[in-house]
């Protein structure tokens, strides 16, 4: 019996022992870390910083974890909210880009990359009318950007809107002569409005600009070839397809605005061979 007793003794003392003793713990008081608010911000914009840096040299899986970090360092600045928009934009994770692109309108309404760069999601995801209105509200900002309002024009390609579209790439122009791919995409909208010959003359502006340019020196190659100097036209898609090959995919030539009218000729031409 004794020895029962003392059993008993110790597990209630050991039971006691181990359950928590609130005027003890009451005594302990957990040391807080005093986070430097503004030292975490300078941080976070030298991760932005940083990111942006990898960005130039095409280092996107890298450059995303420091931006993404860079948000949480510095959640109230505008620009670190776009650049991992941005970033998103790039890896086609659009939903994500959208919601840190909307996070950095709403912390500067005033931005017009920021309603350009939601116009590129939408229009990506071929949600067009939303993409035309970011553009405008863009321009609304920076009348005279260039890429905005060739941006804008595409929009308006791709709803079929052809005179709305071509005033729009004119615009683009009018700021930056050298800006071909304006020029090229209003040749694409006069081949598939039948003139051929306005087809020829704007491709063949492009290229002068930059004979390194593959997709106006293509589609010159099949205008060319459709009018009849098919020796010029073969040639001619040999030198852009040595420049870029994607441009030997239709799929590619779709997403690149190329027109009904325009890619079945353009799939006939790509199987003639010398």
């Amino acid at each position: 019996m004794p020895k029962k007793v003392c059993l008993i003794s110790f597990l209630v003392a050991c039971s006691l022992w181990s359950m928590p003793r609130a005027a003890q713990a009451q005594a302990l008081i957990p040391h807080v870390l005093q986070l430097n608010t503004a030292q975490l911000e300078k941080q976070g914009l030298s991760l932005a910083q940083e990111a942006a840096q990898l960005v130039q040299f095409q280092q996107f899986e890298l450059a995303l974890p420091r931006a993404r970090l860079a948000t949480q360092l510095a959640p109230n600045n505008d620009k670190v909210w776009l650049l991992l928009g941005s970033l998103h934009l790039q890896n086609k994770d659009y939903k994500a880009a959208i919601a840190a692109l909307n996070q950095s309108q709403t912390l500067n309404p005033q931005n017009p990359d920021v309603l350009f760069a939601l116009g590129s999601a939408n229009f990506q995801q071929k949600n067009y009318q939303a993409a035309l209105l970011n553009y405008q509200a863009g321009l609304k900002l920076k009348p005279n950007d260039p890429e905005g309002l060739f941006d804008l024009g595409n929009a308006y390609l791709v709803l079929d809107k052809f005179p709305e579209a071509i005033a729009q790439f004119n615009q683009a122009i009018a700021q930056n002569k050298k800006f071909w791919p304006a020029i090229n995409n209003i040749g694409l909208i006069k081949y598939e409005q039948g003139d051929i010959p306005g087809a020829i003359q704007k491709w063949q502006e492009a290229v002068a600009i930059d004979n390194k340019a593959a997709e106006p020196l293509l589609a010159l190659a099949v205008a060319l070839y459709v009018k009849g100097d098919k020796q010029k036209g073969l040639e001619m898609r040999d030198s852009a397809l040595r420049i870029d090959q994607r441009y030997a995919d239709l799929d590619f030539l779709k997403q690149n605005l190329w027109g009904t009218r325009l890619l079945s000729d353009t799939e006939k031409f790509l199987q003639v061979k010398r």
